[in-house]
């Protein structure tokens, strides 16, 4: 169950694509392409996707919220945001240990699952708002929830396909529940780690060339190379063998099409949580005929991982620059002889 949980968030985060919208007004604090928000007046104006918000700043800061998806739960553990959180689905999902101890006391409630939220504990215990990503099947449970005044706010950090403007939704939150100025410091500190970690890895003589993910079903969803992945591993000072391909979407190839683009792989990467090579030979029996695999160095994403739960998935969507890390560790490691990987596990 684990495994296809985190095979299927693989895939959605790969298949999701960026949205064009484009904002040019100086005095708006663009995120992404996705994302914008400004104050006017009395209000904090909001842009997120397809969806635009009034927020009245008598509002502000928002005092009690609700997480429906645990992505956006690194974003509250790294401002120290997580006593605002008063209800979260699929708690077995987070990494994080204070919200788990804040859930054995109470604070923070079981909302439910993506499977079925419950909606009468969110309306009973009446947050200011609800943060999500928008999933347009789940519209009449947001409309309920909106009826009896509950303000949802989506915000699709998994669109995003570069790596700071994830890190930078740290802003968003900021804005909203309070800790403005320290939001502002703490995405310049990671850009600036990132943009140092770029940096490094440019001094590496060599620059290997990397395959990434693996196979679902009969496909192998290969990041295009316009994906957050594909950035990462150019910033690292790596060849993705998909580079040259101009998605910033997965691309769904045969297991033939991508035995021929990665003759030359030397390292494989996010490969799923397996625990060893002979378990991903389960996947995928054909993986023995791959030189990558019999000769190369694969890594896992699972080096921060408890029970259900992995940190990838959570602080590691803010922590771009320690992704970032990792990589650079692993393709060039004598530029950071003394750092031990951080989300990322060799698969023995």
């Amino acid at each position: 169950m684990k495994r296809t949980f985190f095979a299927f968030l693989f895939l959605f985060l790969l298949l999701s694509c960026k949205k064009e919208e484009k904002y040019t007004l100086n005095d708006w604090q663009k995120i992404s392409e996705n994302v914008a928000f400004k104050s006017v007046g009395d209000f904090v104006k909001l842009k997120s996707g397809k969806f635009n918000y009034n927020i009245p700043v008598s509002k502000l800061p928002f005092k009690k919220v609700m997480l429906l998806n645990a992505s956006l739960v690194g974003y509250f553990t790294e401002l120290s945001l997580e006593d605002k959180i008063i209800g979260i689905s699929s708690p077995e999902y987070i990494y994080s240990e204070k919200i788990h101890s804040l859930i054995s006391e109470g604070k923070i409630q079981n909302i439910g699952n993506e499977q079925k939220y419950d909606v009468e504990k969110i309306i009973a215990l009446k947050p200011d708002a609800v943060f999500t990503n928008y999933i347009a099947s789940f519209d009449n449970t947001y409309d309920l929830i909106r009826k009896n005044g509950i303000e949802i706010i989506f915000l699709d950090e998994y669109l995003e396909q570069n790596p700071l403007e994830k890190s930078k939704y740290l802003m968003v939150f900021g804005r909203l529940l309070g800790p403005e100025e320290a939001s502002v410091v703490r995405f310049n500190e990671i850009q600036s780690s990132y943009d140092s970690l770029k940096a490094l890895a440019q001094k590496a003589q060599n620059k290997p060339v990397v395959l990434a993910n693996e196979m679902y079903g009969n496909q192998w969803f290969l990041p295009g190379g316009k994906t957050n992945s594909a950035t990462l591993i150019a910033d690292a000072n790596a060849k993705y063998i998909n580079a040259e391909n101009s998605d910033s979407n997965a691309v769904p190839l045969s297991f033939e099409e991508v035995f021929a683009k990665s003759q030359n792989a030397e390292f494989w990467v996010n490969v799923g949580n397996h625990k060893t090579k002979k378990e991903l030979l389960q996947i995928n029996p054909n993986y023995t005929k791959m030189n990558v695999y019999h000769h190369g160095k694969l890594y896992t994403v699972s080096g921060r991982e408890k029970g259900s739960a992995n940190d990838f998935f959570e602080s590691g969507v803010v922590r771009s620059d320690l992704i970032l890390k990792d990589y650079i560790k692993i393709f060039h490691p004598e530029l950071l002889p003394d750092y031990n990987l951080t989300y990322l596990k060799a698969l023995k």
